[in-house]
């Protein structure tokens, strides 16, 4: 067995890739507590927190021989949980009260060891994604982002139709997607680009 102490999460992940369940051992180990962890301070709940992140680590292993990831493991980890919190909340709306919610807001907020570790990896990948889209592209999502102009705004101002900005704006969103990679789903991305002040 693999000593966990000594094993980077370079290996875990190439130990992942050729299906080893050591691998997926090494991983929950290091990872399985912090994980609930902050989890359970957005749910307030065990067996939720339990839940969702065995799912993480079910999927994980699930995709274990084509996982990319494509910020370090442990924002890919993070990012997780929060999806998934956000999910789980979307999913069951009506079970939970509206200081669970706030709360879950404010701890995506506030600065914490995991969610600044997302926003830094987050900020310098959607800052790249940003730069390389075609002039229009870029200059209508930052326009969007960075004066915070509605749609027909920035039509008014650019001599464009509204179906055209919102077709930027998607091709935009779908860029950093896919420069994120699968943990971010469009939602998420949104959600943490426009309230952390990406």
């Amino acid at each position: 067995m693999t000593d966990l102490n000594s094993t980077s999460d370079h290996e875990i992940l190439r130990i992942l890739n050729k299906g080893d369940t050591n691998g997926i051992t090494l991983l929950h180990d290091k990872y399985s507590e912090q994980l609930f962890i902050s989890a359970y301070n957005m749910l307030k709940n065990r067996e939720a927190s339990e839940d969702l992140i065995q799912e993480i680590f079910i999927r994980i292993w699930n995709k274990r021989k084509n996982l990319k990831i494509k910020t370090s493991l442990k924002s890919y980890l993070y990012a997780s949980v929060i999806h998934g919190v956000y999910a789980h909340f979307r999913k069951n709306r009506d079970k939970f009260n509206v200081q669970l919610l706030e709360g879950f807001n404010t701890y995506v907020h506030n600065n914490n060891p995991e969610t600044e570790l997302i926003q830094q990896e987050i900020i310098f990948q959607i800052n790249s994604v940003i730069d390389s889209l075609p002039e229009k592209c870029r200059i209508v999502f930052k326009l969007s982002r960075e004066e915070q102009l509605s749609h027909k705004e920035i039509a008014q101002k650019l001599n464009i139709s509204t179906k055209t900005i919102e077709t930027h704006i998607t091709k935009a969103l779908k860029a950093i997607r896919f420069s994120l990679g699968e943990t971010y789903s469009i939602e998420i991305i949104t959600f943490l680009y426009y309230t952390m002040n990406l």
